[in-house]
């Protein structure tokens, strides 16, 4: 007989995603089966210089590898699929998604060559099915991308809503709305746990559905003289769809500009949510055969990312996409925080294009809305399930605090917890405990390999050359008599200072290093090469207040 007494207890462990925005990773535990909702990664922080992209530890699934039954995910953006390459090459699971989500999830591990061993299962909105002591339910939610879910998790403990990113749009234009009544009828089930998405709490009101910015688009297109380049996120299928409706009305043709453009609306129109009439996609070679009011450019890099299509016009570096004066550009996103100098300069550049620019300054008419719900709609969803007890997911720290006081003003949960990554919450039928941590945090990865794992040690290492530069000494010294020959010759890089006279007199010390070593010492090259980096590095402080990188270079001759 068993006496632990958690035996029956349901742990849910963030893995990534309550602390931040990204990285989304949530594991359910029961007994002996997990379940992980969501393998998302996180773009990396100015400071974690050369590394591009962060995906979560999971260190605590690998512990626990024979425990993990799939990874289900709520929908196809980046930060929630984009770690499963790493993720899938130390734990291979299935990985169940909807019919867009997997398309999309096909391409990313075909790219990393781990398609063909990978385990792609469809799930549907509405069918129920079962993952050892889960019963999971897809339910359909709107967002800013198609096809994406809610998952309500029915365990021996009770039930647990998950709701990934959503809002509630009630005039989907893909004629698949929000499914507020399954939501009415969970509630009336019973909910244990509502962990709900957190991005836009500190948001008033509701979030406007997609089909709000028409009027200001439509308007933008009639009024366009010239080109119109329309950039918005590649993953916005409808707002995609709405352009090239607009375009079709407006007369002009639809040429696509940008890998993850072209990417996006192929899968769509495979998937049948786009079908631009017959004649309407031109490509991007033809641009110059039709007048200019007779054109839409449909261009990636709404971001200013370096080497994108939009970025690349806007210098006039793009062999196809030449804006000149008098054509618009609609940037139809927001400004994601930490990318405004970016987009800013990227706009710079298309005002010397003498282009009229049109973004989100919060003027009259909307040209983007949000695809996360506000707090009125985060307030509607507690109402309607009920839960007893209520986590809020994907945020800051400031906004899983925000998002709790919005849930404790309806009165409802029991009890509202605030848990962040590797905290252990465990339930019952009657209470929710935080009870410990397991291992959590951030691993970098370079060249957006899977592999290409980089310690903090070399991120410091990174900082300190690009805040100090490098002081490189080479020394040479026979091998058989330990003397040093010829005088040492210092390379610096990115270090400022007198060099003549710093250099003179760093040799100098190299030398008086040497000669006050013993014997013993100059036969042990490590201790002779940190003896002299650590006389180089005082005497460096001292007289520059600098601390560059100081590396000893001893070669044998």
């Amino acid at each position: 007989m068993n006496n632990d007494k958690n035996v029956d207890k349901l742990k849910v462990i963030p893995l990534g995603g309550l602390g931040e925005f990204g990285m989304n990773c949530m594991a359910i535990r029961y007994k002996d089966d997990i379940i992980v909702i969501d393998a998302g990664l996180m773009f990396p922080e100015d400071e974690l210089l050369g590394v591009d992209i962060v995906v979560p530890d999971i260190t605590y699934l690998l512990e626990n590898r024979a425990m993990v039954r799939g990874i289900l995910l709520t929908h196809g953006h980046e930060d929630h699929i984009g770690g499963l390459p790493r993720i899938l090459t130390e734990l291979n699971v299935p990985v169940y998604g909807t019919e867009f989500t997997l398309t999309y999830v096909e391409g990313k591990l075909e790219e990393h060559k781990l398609l063909d061993g990978a385990d792609l299962i469809e799930m549907v909105p509405g069918e129920r099915f079962n993952i050892g002591p889960f019963n999971i339910q897809p339910i359909r939610v709107t967002h800013s991308l198609v096809d994406c879910v809610a998952l309500a998790v029915r365990t021996p403990v009770g039930t647990i809503v998950h709701t990934g990113d959503f809002k509630i749009d009630l005039s989907s234009p893909d004629g698949k709305p929000f499914d507020l009544h399954s939501f009415a009828e969970l509630g009336k089930e019973g909910v244990l746990l509502l962990l709900q998405d957190s991005t836009n709490c500190d948001r008033p009101g509701y979030t406007p559905g997609e089909l709000a910015v028409r009027p200001r688009l439509d308007e933008i297109f009639s009024r366009a003289k010239r080109r119109l380049f329309f950039s918005c996120f590649s993953s916005s299928i409808h707002r995609i769809k709405l352009a090239m409706d607009l375009a079709h009305q407006h007369g002009r043709k639809v040429a696509l500009i940008g890998r993850s453009m072209d990417n996006a609306t192929e899968i769509a129109q495979d998937l049948g949510y786009i079908n631009p009439p017959e004649g309407l996609l031109i490509h991007s070679g033809q641009i110059r055969d039709f007048p200019p009011e007779k054109v839409c450019v449909m261009i990636s890099g709404t971001q200013g990312e370096p080497m994108s299509a939009l970025s690349r016009a806007a210098v006039d570096n793009h062999k196809h996409a030449k804006i000149e004066a008098g054509d618009t550009v609609l940037l139809s996103s927001r400004v994601i925080p930490g990318n405004e100098k970016s987009i800013f300069s990227m706009i710079d550049h298309l005002y010397r294009r003498n282009a009229k620019v049109i973004y989100d300054d919060g003027a009259s008419g909307l040209i983007h809305v949000s695809g996360h719900a506000s707090q009125e709609e985060l307030r509607l969803m507690i109402n309607l399930l009920r839960p007893k007890f209520f986590v809020p997911v994907h945020g800051d720290y400031r906004h899983l605090t925000r998002h709790i006081e919005v849930a404790t003003s309806t009165t409802i949960p029991e009890r509202c917890i605030l848990i962040e990554d590797g905290e252990v919450l465990e339930l019952d039928a009657n209470s929710a405990t935080k009870t410990g941590k397991v291992t959590s945090g951030r691993v970098l990865i370079d060249s957006g390999s899977t592999s290409d794992v980089i310690e903090d040690i070399i991120i410091r290492d990174r900082k300190h050359l690009s805040e100090a530069g490098l002081v490189l000494a080479i020394i040479s010294i026979d091998k058989m008599t330990g003397r040093q020959e010829g005088t040492a010759e210092i390379v610096t890089r990115g270090f400022a200072v007198n060099e003549e006279g710093m250099h003179a007199e760093a040799r100098k010390i190299i030398q008086r290093t040497l000669e006050t070593s013993s014997d013993e010492e100059k036969r042990d090259w490590m201790l002779i090469k940190e003896k002299i980096r650590a006389d180089l590095k005082r005497y460096i402080q001292k007289n520059t207040g600098r601390r560059p990188m100081v590396m000893p270079v001893i070669l044998e001759i």
